[in-house]
């Protein structure tokens, strides 16, 4: 296992692109190996695993609605496990304890910066390494009977993630999707919203987690889910696509 660079047009799909390889970790002055390799002939895993992943809870105002909430005067922070972390194309497990679980497509924040703590707007920006997409996967029912939501977002394989981290991108106005679906063809639309309507953007997200806990490298923050969460059920295929940067699929199956 190693880092690499997606090198070519990484909207055009994986025809053509090369992965070219990493020496050590990719925060700081990169230096390549000089080995590549097409993309197509790859496994690509999630490409970070954090030391914990830093979610939002009710970002969107549509979101909130729908779940029957209001939305929060200050962010809602919750933590995933890095147990939780898997990278495309692996599977959601759904867990035997519940019956209800569903997706969340959501923007990752990647930071990069060694020890973001109490960071201002400034510093938060620069403290941030890139973007990546995400699916904050939830058991709905256990979240409601709970009072908390530790279990029902943490179970092994509920934070997909990927399927790279694209550096250097205005986030202020993307378009996140969400398509689930039993085969390529025939993919429904359940999430579609845009960026632009977070209730707290992504600078101010950063600086606010910074002031509770410090971020370290390859952290992940998970900025919240627009409206039009649903079910997942075995042989479901669930697709996040953000505009800017790629698409995140993951089939789903029963816990072995």
């Amino acid at each position: 296992m190693s880092f690499g660079a997606v090198e070519g047009e990484a909207g055009a799909g994986s025809q053509g692109l090369t992965i070219a390889e990493i020496e050590g970790h990719p925060f700081g002055q990169l230096s390549f190996s000089g080995a590549r390799w097409a993309l197509s002939d790859v496994r690509l895993l999630s490409p970070i695993l954090p030391s914990k992943v830093v979610c939002v809870g009710r970002n969107y105002a549509d979101h909130a609605a729908e779940l029957g909430n209001e939305v929060p005067k200050e962010p809602l922070l919750f933590l995933k496990p890095s147990t939780s972390v898997i990278g495309p194309r692996d599977a959601i497990r759904l867990p035997i304890f519940s019956k209800q679980v569903e997706h969340e497509a959501e923007l990752a924040v990647v930071i990069g910066a060694p020890g973001a703590r109490r960071a201002d707007r400034a510093a938060a920006e620069r403290a941030i390494f890139g973007y990546t997409c995400a699916n904050d996967v939830t058991a709905r029912d256990l979240q409601r009977s709970d009072g908390q939501w530790t279990r029902a977002k943490g179970f092994d394989s509920f934070c997909p993630i990927g399927p790279w981290i694209t550096t250097g991108l205005d986030v202020s106005d993307l378009e996140i999707r969400c398509e689930v679906g039993r085969n390529p063809d025939e993919m429904e639309v359940r999430q579609l919203g845009r960026t632009k309507d977070m209730v707290f953007d992504v600078a101010g997200l950063v600086s606010y987690i910074s002031h509770v806990m410090t971020l370290l490298p390859g952290d992940v923050v998970l900025t919240g889910t627009p409206a039009g969460v649903s079910p997942l059920v075995e042989g479901d295929t669930v697709t996040v696509r953000i505009e800017g940067i790629g698409e995140l699929s993951n089939p789903v199956v029963p816990v072995a």
